[in-house]
């Protein structure tokens, strides 16, 4: 009879020996447990990065870089997250480039001397895990090119550089002159597509005048019209403002200057 009541007992401790010497394999291989059949292997744990995320494309203002995954171990489905890094020279000291978290990512005037990373997050049902691509070059900017002015961005700025005139002296009243305004960048690169405005000071000496886009060349042409009050003889002074739409007028990339014409006596 004693004998009969200590077998379950020595059963338990045989079970209790085979769940050990099973939980000493998995932490043996990091948490990874395999039949004798490739189709009975369990992966345990959030994703892990056998391979790193791989940024291609030209690290130069106004291109684009792509990213990849980069190749994950682990419980699948694994969903992944993606965010482009502004780092420094070392390629180290990252920031955040806000609203970067696709899988492409176009360079603006803000990376140039900056290299870039994608961070990759992986997801499963048991966590995550980050890995990092490694940095690209930096960012160059490229010289007397086209940018669109929507790629100039801060540190860098909009330069009203030149301005010309279809007469000067200003001669006739009654047909218009024509005002051409040229808009670079800092780095002397001609920008398509920023909002020229100009007005005359004081006001009602030229008619107000609707924004022009600069064309593809980086020149914006506007027609003075004469006003109430355009001088007989002498300067007009004429305010001039060049900006990135859907910037803040009086922030951003956005530029002003003073410039003025010669008023000659009428012709006509």
């Amino acid at each position: 009879m004693r004998s009969i009541a200590m077998r379950p007992r020595a059963q338990l401790i045989t079970v209790l020996s085979v769940f050990a010497v099973i939980a000493a394999a998995m932490a043996a291989t990091g948490g990874r447990a395999a039949g004798t059949s490739s189709a009975a292997q369990y992966e345990y744990g959030a994703p892990v990065n056998t391979a790193a995320p791989a940024v291609s494309g030209t690290a130069q203002v106004a291109q684009t870089l792509t990213t990849t995954n980069g190749t994950w171990n682990g419980a699948t489905p694994i969903t992944y997250a993606i965010k482009w890094v502004s780092c420094d020279a070392n390629g180290a000291a990252c920031v955040d480039i806000a609203g970067a978290t696709s899988t492409t990512y176009k360079l603006t005037t803000a990376d140039v001397g900056r290299r870039i990373r994608s961070l990759v997050t992986a997801t499963n049902s048991t966590g995550s895990s980050q890995a990092s691509s490694a940095p690209t070059a930096p960012v160059a900017q490229p010289a007397n090119k086209v940018l669109q002015a929507t790629d100039v961005k801060l540190p860098d700025r909009l330069v009203a550089d030149k301005v010309t005139y279809s007469a000067n002296p200003i001669r006739s009243r009654t047909t218009p002159t024509q005002m051409r305004v040229h808009v670079s960048d800092s780095f002397g690169n001609s920008v398509q597509g920023a909002a020229v405005y100009v007005i005359g000071v004081p006001y009602s000496r030229i008619r107000v005048m609707p924004e022009v886009a600069t064309d593809a060349t980086g020149w914006a042409t506007l027609s003075l019209t004469v006003g109430q009050k355009f001088p007989r003889t002498g300067y007009l002074v004429l305010f001039v403002r060049a900006r990135v739409p859907g910037q803040d007028v009086l922030s951003g990339s956005s530029t002003r200057r003073l410039v003025q014409v010669t008023i000659g006596a009428p012709s006509s």
